[in-house]
């Protein structure tokens, strides 16, 4: 039997937070664990129920979303965070991958696109919405086409890796375009990230479009 997520709720709007803990709750693998009303309310209640993802609204009183997130990797190192916000502008987008969050969807996503997400995430893979999806993809083409110095950093390899992944394809996805095994994808990643000086695939999309793929 596969093991149910265990996942918070963070959000300041009591009926808010309340409606996506129940559409969540309807979810055949997913365990609600928790909930919380403010950034520093989700550091102490993650710290103490270690969930597997942490769904994070962005604007709230206090530290907001974006601080409690990077809080967050260091009082519960385990747990994921999938931003929830009604905002999908470039500055909320990006604080929040910079910040370490895995996911990012608005609150009108459907319960389809959350099970999704979290899924995805709670799994170790990154899940956005299609519209931030297409922005971060259209991010790195600009980026590529620009004069970069970072072509003398990361490989033609590489860079066709990051491209992709930032596209939304899995390891397995841009092995098969590009005729490699996964196990190289996962090597390339690596060094992408220790090159670039990141953490995982979604800051280095994030490094691309603050960037221009030129740093």
């Amino acid at each position: 039997m596969t093991a149910r997520m265990r996942v918070l709720v963070v959000d300041d709007q009591r009926l808010v937070r309340d409606a996506f803990a129940a559409l969540l709750s309807s979810l055949a693998d997913v365990d609600v664990v928790g909930v919380a009303a403010s950034g520093e309310e989700a550091v102490q209640v993650a710290a103490r129920l270690q969930p597997d993802v942490v769904a994070m609204d962005l604007v709230m009183p206090g530290i907001g979303g974006v601080e409690a997130t990077r809080r967050l990797r260091a009082a519960c190192p385990g747990a994921r965070v999938i931003a929830l916000t009604a905002y999908e502008d470039d500055e909320h987008v990006f604080s929040a991958i910079e910040a370490g969050a895995r996911g990012y969807l608005t609150k009108d996503a459907n319960v389809t696109e959350v099970a999704r997400a979290i899924a995805a995430v709670g799994g170790g893979d990154a899940a956005f919405d299609p519209r931030v999806q297409g922005r971060l993809a259209a991010a790195v083409e600009e980026g590529r086409r620009r004069p970069r110095r970072v072509a003398n950093v990361l490989t033609a390899r590489e860079l066709e890796v990051l491209r992709l992944a930032a596209r939304g394809q899995n390891n397995a996805e841009i092995g098969r375009e590009l005729f490699i095994s996964e196990a190289t994808v996962k090597r390339h990643l690596h060094n992408i990230f220790d090159k670039l000086g990141l953490r995982d695939r979604t800051q280095a999309v994030a490094y691309a479009f603050r960037n221009g793929l030129d740093a």
